[in-house]
């Protein structure tokens, strides 16, 4: 079970993943040795699967960007999950209620690209149907709430 201090800690690593150790124990108002091994433990739990980067969209921005809702047959979750989170098109996966299982947010590096993996997407054992939208422009930039 989380803590108060394991929910702070792990916002401040969403804010950013490289923040020193040091910089951490600061803002939390914990000692170094506390922080470290929270983030082990965390880790070691399978609460952080990993730690990554966020590009820019100024970076990448002719990158072909879209949402796919996705439904998926009776007692098939787990399975069509697994196969979708290995597509390295996949930047966000979420499971959802209602009429869709699963949102799907991909990036690709051109319209063929995206095209294929959305063929791979329909190809997955378990998948019943998808309805897919492209994304234009963010509004909002990602970051702390609040």
């Amino acid at each position: 079970m989380l803590d108060d201090l394991d929910h702070r800690l792990i916002a401040a690593l969403r804010v950013d993943s490289r923040s020193p150790v040091a910089a951490l124990a600061r803002e939390l108002g914990v000692n170094r040795s506390t922080v470290t091994a929270r983030i082990e433990r965390l880790r070691d739990s399978g609460v952080i699967e990993a730690f990554t980067i966020q590009l820019s969209n100024d970076v990448d921005r002719d990158a072909i960007r879209g949402v796919t809702m996705v439904s998926i047959e009776p007692n098939r979750g787990q399975d069509v999950v697994r196969a979708i989170r290995g597509f390295p098109e996949v930047e966000f996966l979420h499971s959802t209620i209602g009429v869709w299982d699963l949102v799907v947010q991909l990036r690709a590096a051109s319209l063929s690209e995206f095209d294929l993996a959305l063929e791979r997407i329909r190809g997955v054992s378990g998948v019943r149907d998808t309805q897919t939208s492209l994304l234009f422009n963010s509004l909002t930039a990602l970051g702390p709430r609040g």
